[in-house]
């Protein structure tokens, strides 16, 4: 539950308010019935994808090329790359937009050349993850349940900030509507632990076995997946209330993780610097969780582009070649600073969800192997939900 939890919060998060709380009280209430289902239920069915293997410790790419074959798995190998990556991107953007945030407007310090504070910023985050798993597994741990507390504590801070003017309209369907649609990849977005879900699955095999990892997973799944939305959508309902529907038009504008823009226009001590505490804290976090995703899945590219052309590169120095390629690239985008918000809705949340989504639920509905799965009314839910977040893509490029 707790890497779980830690490759979940993060910059999705941070950025939520801004996107489901835009069309007021109604639209978030709708919003926040959806997400439970929605994350338990997919990413439930993509820890039966992987559990169903016929052989036991098969990681999800392994998984793919088992039920569909080998061009199919590669395939899978390169969409599962691409809707990890592009977070780890955005979590550079974010981190550096934060820090250069809490310089200018809480220390009182000038604004460094973008190039160099984002460069150092990726640089150590990418150097505890070369330090290896146990050093990151160690940070994490200092870094997840404080940061919910945090969270939680925030939400309650807010209160007396609230006003619910402007936000108790009744929307019209076409509005609301829009709004959802919008909102859905960025749930899936926020809410997707997708990356630690093929290991997740494989260490609930190693201890409980074949038979009983499906339902063991799903147990944990479950709680995870409501502790989630508890402290989560309160954050959210709280921001929202406490900003107003200009307040989150400003703040989606700044580009600025909503607790980085609460600091700066609350001129509240205590959430003036607890709030880029929280960002960073719970970017850094997440960053670690699908920095592992990412590099897993680019070790796995290069070795089929290679295939037995070459002779097979050592462990270390596939290592040390994915670090820097995820270094140079996450630098780059974090000096350009495109939207973030237009990242999840375009790229990331619908690659997402058609990994997280999609997959599993063609495969139980074609692969032998899960066919117990079949002819469930929460595979029907989980299709539409994914479909709706993959179509969110020409939403974000047409509207």
């Amino acid at each position: 539950m707790l890497s779980l939890v830690g490759t979940a919060i993060g910059a999705g998060i941070l950025f939520l308010p801004m996107n489901a709380g835009i069309g007021g009280l109604w639209t978030l209430i709708i919003v926040t019935a959806l997400v439970l289902p929605m994350t338990y239920l997919s990413h439930r069915g993509l820890s039966r994808f992987v559990c169903g293997s016929g052989t036991p410790g098969s990681d999800i790419t392994t998984v793919a090329r088992e039920y569909f074959g080998v061009v199919p798995g590669k395939i899978v190998t390169v969409l599962y790359f691409f809707s990890i990556y592009p977070i780890v991107l955005i979590y550079g953007v974010s981190i550096t937009n934060t820090v250069d945030s809490l310089m200018v407007n809480q220390l009182g310090m000038p604004s460094p050349p973008r190039w160099l504070l984002a460069g150092v910023l990726v640089a150590l985050l990418t150097a505890v993850m070369v330090a290896g798993e146990r050093t990151m597994l160690i940070v994490i741990q200092w870094i997840v349940w404080p940061l919910a507390a945090l969270l939680i504590g925030t939400s309650l801070y807010l209160i007396p900030h609230w006003s619910l003017d402007g936000l108790t309209a009744v929307p019209s369907l076409p509005s609301a509507g829009a709004t959802i649609w919008a909102t859905i990849p960025v749930l899936v977005f926020s809410f997707s632990h997708a990356a630690a879900i093929s290991q997740f699955s494989l260490a609930q095999q190693r201890a409980y076995g074949p038979e009983v990892a499906p339902r063991k997973a799903g147990a944990i799944l479950r709680v995870t997946s409501i502790g989630l939305v508890v402290f989560t959508m309160s954050f959210v309902f709280s921001c929202t209330f406490a900003l107003g529907i200009d307040g989150l038009g400003d703040a989606a504008a700044s580009n600025l993780p909503v607790l980085s823009y609460l600091a700066n226009v609350l001129h509240n001590p205590v959430i003036s610097y607890l709030g880029p505490v929280i960002a960073i804290a719970a970017i850094s976090s997440s960053f670690f969780g699908h920095y592992l995703g990412a590099a897993e899945g680019a070790a796995a590219i290069v070795r089929d582009v290679l295939g037995r052309s070459r002779a097979p590169i050592s462990e270390g120095r596939m290592k040390i070649g994915v670090a820097l390629f995820i270094f140079v690239t996450t630098w780059l985008v974090a000096v350009v600073n495109p939207s973030v918000l237009t990242l999840i809705e375009t790229i990331s949340g619908p690659i997402i969800a058609s990994i997280l989504y999609l997959m599993p639920m063609y495969a139980i509905h074609k692969v032998p192997a899960l066919e117990a799965y079949r002819g469930r009314l929460s595979n029907v839910f989980v299709t539409v939900a994914g479909l709706v977040a993959v179509s969110g893509i020409l939403f974000g490029l047409f509207r």
